[in-house]
Formats: structure tokens, C-alpha cells, sequence
């Protein structure tokens, strides 16, 4: 791992370009190894009916996408401020400046490839933002995630460890909460509802924090361009939550549909997203 991260340090140095291409290449290289099945399995569940090339095409372009912007976090992990951000851009910030210091926001997160570069990003030009992640086993990358996601205003963490607590006493004091809900974190505290026609647990806890705090939900999508990266605010989210835990979670699902169909080979097929099941179903895995 810490050969990993030197490597990362020195392709801050490299013109964007190239770094880049040598994404695309490694991408490439890596869909014949690592979550290939994986991948290719969520996306035959999602899109039954594309063809086999189809889906492949759209698999191998998500390996691709995912190298080239892990190569691409030396720069925004290493280098100055200034040009470790300089292409990405926030769109539509008005969606979420209406709302921001006037009521709790929890920011909606999917995991696009870019996620990383959004939230960077957005904790550079609003320093009052917090987030929540999972701790890594692999406790040098662990503290350097840390360092990494914090270097931007100093950024507040919360770990999944520590569940809600925190997160709710910083969404009282009205500190915008960048929020990724769309894994499959078990069966504990989520419900089964659609995602692409299949039974997926989905979880309750941006609906149950919303609902406790008052917040609104703001989504925020990031994508990755030609030369850069793109973090664009949608509207807040009307007539949520709602009374009806599995209607919330539908519509969380479908959001994130919408924006899958829109750039299907950035979003992170490589996890396990359909892993755990309703009771007596078989794994798909």
C-alpha cells in the first residue's frame, strides 16, 4: 500500500493528459482481473436487455473510468490546493446556497467515479461541511484517506463505527452532511425496493435523518469529462421524507437511476450491490 501511495505522489508531477491515458490503459487491463464478474453480473441484473458486448463494453468502460480517477487522486490528494482542484467545477450551486445556514442539508452522493473529486471540491469552497466513511483495515491508507479527505478546510469525519450520533448533532447545528447511501450495507436498518426491477435492501437512514432533523435533501452527482470533472447540484427534493419508508426508499433508487442511464459507465458497478437478499432468495454472486 505505501508503494501505492508513492506512486500516486509522483503522478501529481505528470500532465494531466498523461495520466489519463495511463488510466484508460490500466483500466483496461484490470477488467480481465479484480470485479470483472462481479461487474458484469450487476450489470445483466440492471440491463437484461442489452447484449452480452453491450454490457461488456459498458463494463470495461467503468474500469477505465474508476483507474483513471484513482490515478487522478495524486493530484488532488498531493498537490497545491489550487491545481489539485482546478478541474472540477461546481454547477448549479444555487441549489444548494438557498438552503445552506437556513435549514439542515444532508447532500445526496452516489457513487459515480468522481465521487472523491466532488466531495474534495465541495469541502474546499464550504468548509463547514462534514462527511461520513468507512474505516479501511489497512490502516496506512486508513490515515492516509484521512489526511487526504481533510487536507481541504480540515473537513469533519465521521466514521460508519460511531453510527449517527455525531451526525445528527452536526445536521442540528445546521453543518451540511455529504451523504453516499446507495450501497448495500446488509439487512440491518434497510428495506427491500426496486433498483432496476430488483429487490435491492436499500437503506432508511437519510429518510430517518431527515425526518428527525428537518433537513433537505440535495442531491449532488459528479461526473467525470474530457479533461476534468464536473459536480452538478439538482434541486431539493419536495415532499421529502415522506411516511412511508419504502416510498423514500423507491425514490432514492430512482434518482439514481435517472443518472445511471445518463453515464452508465461511471457508476460503481464493482461493488457487490445486490449481495444481501431477501430472506430464502439465492445469492446472485
Amino acid at each position: 500500500m505505501r508503494l501505492v501511495l508513492v506512486l500516486l505522489w509522483f503522478l501529481r508531477w505528470l500532465p494531466p493528459r498523461c495520466v489519463v491515458a495511463m488510466g484508460r490503459g490500466l483500466g483496461a487491463l484490470l477488467f480481465h482481473w479484480g470485479r470483472r464478474r462481479v461487474t458484469l453480473i450487476n450489470l445483466r441484473l440492471c440491463f437484461p436487455l442489452l447484449t452480452e458486448p453491450e454490457r461488456e463494453r459498458i463494463g470495461r468502460g467503468v474500469f477505465q473510468n474508476l483507474a483513471r480517477a484513482t490515478l487522478e487522486l495524486g493530484r488532488v490528494w498531493y498537490s497545491p490546493v489550487t491545481s489539485a482542484l482546478a478541474n472540477i467545477t461546481l454547477v448549479d450551486k444555487h441549489h444548494f446556497e438557498v438552503w445552506r445556514g437556513e435549514k439542515p442539508v444532508i447532500v445526496l452522493a452516489p457513487h459515480f467515479v468522481g465521487l472523491d473529486m466532488g466531495g474534495a471540491r465541495l469541502s474546499q469552497e464550504y468548509p463547514e461541511i462534514f462527511s461520513m466513511y468507512s474505516a479501511q483495515k489497512n490502516k496506512v491508507f486508513d490515515q492516509a484517506l484521512r489526511n487526504a479527505r481533510k487536507r481541504f478546510n480540515n473537513a469533519t469525519l465521521v466514521t460508519r463505527q460511531q453510527g449517527l450520533r455525531p451526525v445528527l448533532k452536526a445536521l442540528k447545528e445546521k453543518r451540511p452532511f455529504y451523504y453516499l447511501p446507495d450501497m448495500d450495507f446488509g439487512a440491518k436498518d434497510a428495506v427491500f425496493v426496486d433498483f432496476f426491477g430488483v429487490r435491492t435492501a436499500t437503506v432508511t437512514a437519510m429518510s430517518r435523518l431527515a425526518k428527525i432533523t428537518g433537513a433537505k435533501v440535495i442531491p449532488l452527482v459528479t461526473r467525470q469529462t474530457t479533461d476534468g470533472y464536473e459536480a452538478r447540484f439538482y434541486p431539493a427534493w419536495d415532499d421529502f421524507p415522506t411516511d412511508d419508508a419504502l416510498a423514500d426508499a423507491r425514490r432514492l433508487n430512482a434518482f439514481l437511476e435517472e443518472r445511471i442511464l445518463e453515464m452508465p459507465d461511471q457508476y460503481f458497478w464493482v461493488h457487490k450491490r445486490f449481495k444481501t437478499r431477501p430472506p430464502g432468495e439465492a445469492s446472485f454472486y
